[in-house]
C-alpha cells in the first residue's frame, strides 16, 4: 500500500470523540463539580483529549484539570471507561481518573477557568445527581464503585455494564 493510499484509507475511518475526566473528592467524601457554561447539567473538570497532538487521555486529565480549576495534579488509577453512543454527534469515549481527596489548600487554590465555566462547588453523591445528566450519574456511580472496591475500572457502554452475548451483565 502507498502512502497516498494508506492516507486516503485512513481518512476513511469512522471518526469516535474522546474526552478525560477527573474524579476529585473532599475529607467528607464530597463530589467536585463544575458548571459550565455551554450546556445545561454539572461535569467532571475535564474535556476533549487532543489526540491529533499526541495526548494521552491521562495527559487530557491533567491538563483540562489544570485548565479549569487551576490545580496542576497528576490523576490517579483509571476509575472508568464509558463508550457512548451518539444521537447528534459520533460516538464518545469517555475515561474517568481518581484526583484524590483534595485538602483545604488545594480547595482554597481552585481558580476558575472564566471562558468555559460559571461555577464549581463540592456536593453529596446524592445532591450530584440533581445536577448532573444521567450519562455523566452513572459514570460517577460507576467510579465511586470502583474505588470502593478496588477491583479497578469499570467498562460501561452507555453508562452501564456492558451485556454479554447472552444478555446478562459483562
Amino acid at each position: 500500500m502507498t502512502t497516498m493510499d494508506y492516507a486516503t484509507y485512513i481518512a476513511g475511518l469512522p471518526r469516535v470523540l474522546a474526552g478525560a475526566g477527573t474524579l476529585f473528592r473532599d475529607a467528607d467524601g464530597r463530589i467536585l463539580l463544575v458548571e459550565p457554561n455551554y450546556r445545561e447539567a454539572w461535569t467532571l473538570p475535564g474535556g476533549t483529549i487532543e489526540s491529533d497532538a499526541g495526548e494521552s487521555p491521562r495527559q487530557a486529565a491533567r491538563r483540562e484539570t489544570a485548565e479549569e480549576i487551576g490545580l496542576d495534579i497528576e490523576p490517579g488509577p483509571l476509575l472508568v471507561v464509558d463508550w457512548t453512543r451518539g444521537e447528534q454527534r459520533p460516538p464518545l469515549v469517555s475515561y474517568v481518573y481518581d484526583g484524590g481527596v483534595l485538602d483545604a489548600a488545594q480547595l482554597a487554590a481552585i481558580r476558575l477557568q472564566e471562558e468555559e465555566l460559571l461555577s464549581w462547588r463540592l456536593v453529596s453523591c446524592d445532591e450530584a445527581e440533581a445536577l448532573l445528566d444521567d450519562q455523566m450519574t452513572l459514570r460517577i456511580r460507576a467510579a465511586l464503585d470502583a474505588l470502593a472496591d478496588g477491583r479497578g475500572p469499570a467498562e460501561l457502554e452507555d453508562g452501564r455494564p456492558p451485556r454479554s452475548a447472552d444478555g446478562t451483565p459483562g
